[in-house]
């Protein structure tokens, strides 16, 4: 997903408040309105971590586009 108008789509399927950040809750839910119920607390905190790289509990979209670009 190298288009970042499409990753900004993709973001914002996570950002349910419109606060461009995802938290995991967030992430949580999304996950299971597109069909992944199983994606628990846990792993959604570890998904965020992985890619929240100034430490603050949340993904913003730059964030995202970063692990994008591999």
């Amino acid at each position: 997903m190298a288009d970042i108008e499409q990753a900004r789509a993709t973001f914002e399927r996570f950002d349910a408040d419109g606060d461009g950040q995802v938290t995991p809750d967030e992430f949580k839910r999304a996950m299971a309105e597109m069909g992944d119920p199983f994606v628990t607390g846990p792993m959604a905190e570890a998904v965020i971590k992985a890619k929240d790289s100034d430490g603050d509990g949340r993904m913003s979209f730059d964030e995202f586009w970063q692990s994008l670009q591999g």
